[in-house]
C-alpha cells in the first residue's frame, strides 16, 4: 500500500482511533469543506467514534459547527473558535475573487458597508434569517437582491465576518451574526495564523506538500512556507520520491489490517485538500475516470486500502437507504467483501437499513 496514503489516512482518522467528537476532529482538520451538507456530515461522521446523522444535525443547530465561506471561495465547517482568525487570514484573497464579479453586479464598497448594516439590524438579539429573509430584508432597504447578486452579497458580509450559518430551520439554512454565534472567536496576528493554519493543516492532512496546502487554503507558496518556518518543530519535513513532505511528528501511524473499504462523499478533505492527488490514485495502475462525473474524482468515492477503485451514488428513502455502485476496478473476493461493512456503516450514520446495488451502467 502507499506509504503516504496510510499516513493520511491515520492523520484524518479514517484508520485506526478516530476522533471522540466532531468538534475535534473539524478543529484537527482546520476546516472540513461542505457546500454538499449531507455528505460533509458524512465525511465528518467516518473520523468521529459513534457520531449519527441526527447528531451532527443537532451540533450544527446548537452552533458547535459553523459553515461559511472561508479558504477557497466556498463553504466549509470551522469552529467558532477559529472562524474570526480564518477569516482574516484567508478572506482578503476570496474577496479578491469576488472583486472580478463587483462590476457586472454593480456591487462597491459602499453598497456591501450598507448591506452589511442592514443585516446587522435584521438579524441583531439572536434572530436568523433564510436567503429569502435577507433578500427581503434588503428590497424594504431599497437594494435590490436578485439571485445572483444577493449570493454575492451574502457572501461578502461573510468574508467580512458580519454573519455565518445560523440554525437550520426545517431543511433551510439559515444566517446569523457571527459576533453572536462565535462570541469567542480567537483573534491571531498575520504571523501567528499563517503558524497556526500550517499546523492544523500538516498535523491533520499529512504528509504533504507546500503545494498542497497553498491549494487548500488559498493562500500563496511563499505565505504557506511562512507557516511552516514559523511553525519551527510542530512540524516535520521528510522526503518521498525525492520530493518534500512535511507533516506533524506526533501524528498516529495506523497498521492497515486486511482490505478496508471507505465510502467516501464528494469534496472528502482526504481527496479534495490537496493539489497532488497521486498518492489516492496511482497513475501506474491505470484507472479510468470516466465512471465519475465529469471526471472528478470529487465526486462520491469508493476507497479500498486509500486508493479510489470507483464511485458510487447514495440513494435515500424515508425507510431505506442504498449504497448505488458504480464501475469499480478488480477486486478480489476479499476486497468486496469489504464493502458490506462500509455500508453498514453508512447505515449506522443514518439510522437506515442500507442496501447495495449496482448501478445499470456499472
Amino acid at each position: 500500500m502507499n506509504v503516504i496514503a496510510t499516513r493520511r489516512l491515520s492523520a484524518q482518522r479514517l484508520l485506526g482511533e478516530p476522533f471522540d467528537s466532531v468538534t475535534e476532529a473539524v478543529g484537527r482538520l482546520g476546516a472540513v469543506q461542505s457546500q454538499d451538507y449531507a455528505g460533509a456530515k458524512w465525511a465528518l461522521a467516518q473520523r468521529t467514534r459513534g457520531v449519527r446523522d441526527a447528531d451532527l444535525d443537532r451540533a450544527f443547530d446548537a452552533g458547535a459547527l459553523l459553515r461559511t465561506h472561508v479558504l477557497r471561495p466556498t463553504w466549509h465547517f470551522v469552529l467558532p473558535a477559529d472562524i474570526r482568525w480564518l477569516l482574516e487570514l484567508t478572506g482578503p484573497r476570496v474577496k479578491a475573487r469576488l472583486a472580478l464579479y463587483d462590476g457586472r453586479l454593480e456591487v462597491d464598497a459602499a453598497l456591501i458597508r450598507r448591506c452589511e448594516s442592514v443585516f446587522e439590524a435584521a438579524l441583531r438579539d439572536g434572530a436568523s434569517l433564510t436567503r429569502t429573509g435577507l433578500s427581503a430584508a434588503l428590497e424594504t432597504a431599497g437594494i435590490s437582491a436578485a439571485a445572483q447578486r444577493l449570493g454575492h452579497l451574502v457572501r461578502h458580509a461573510e468574508l467580512d465576518g458580519v454573519i455565518a450559518s445560523g440554525p437550520r430551520r426545517g431543511k433551510q439554512f439559515t444566517y446569523a451574526l457571527l459576533e453572536e454565534r462565535a462570541a469567542g472567536a480567537r483573534r491571531l496576528q498575520r504571523e501567528e495564523a499563517l503558524a497556526e493554519l500550517a499546523v492544523r493543516y500538516f498535523s491533520g492532512h499529512g504528509p504533504a506538500q507546500v503545494e498542497d496546502c497553498a491549494w487548500w487554503s488559498g493562500l500563496t507558496m511563499a505565505d504557506v512556507r511562512r507557516g511552516l518556518n514559523l511553525a519551527g518543530p510542530a512540524l516535520a519535513r521528510e522526503e518521498f520520491g525525492g520530493k518534500p513532505y512535511w507533516s506533524s511528528p506526533d501524528a498516529p501511524v495506523a497498521d492497515l489490517r486486511g482490505p478496508i473499504v471507505h465510502l467516501l462523499p464528494n469534496y472528502d478533505e482526504y481527496l479534495v485538500a490537496y493539489r497532488d492527488r497521486s498518492a489516492a490514485l496511482d497513475p501506474a495502475r491505470g484507472f479510468d475516470l470516466a465512471p465519475f462525473p465529469n471526471g472528478s474524482i470529487l465526486a462520491h468515492a469508493l476507497l479500498l486500502n486509500g486508493q479510489i477503485w470507483g464511485g458510487w451514488k447514495r440513494r435515500l428513502g424515508s425507510r431505506t437507504a442504498a449504497v448505488e455502485l458504480g464501475a469499480l476496478d478488480v477486486m478480489t473476493a476479499a476486497e468486496a467483501e469489504a464493502i458490506g461493512p462500509a455500508a453498514d456503516r453508512f447505515g449506522h450514520f443514518l439510522g437506515l437499513p442500507v442496501t447495495v446495488t449496482r448501478s445499470p451502467s456499472g
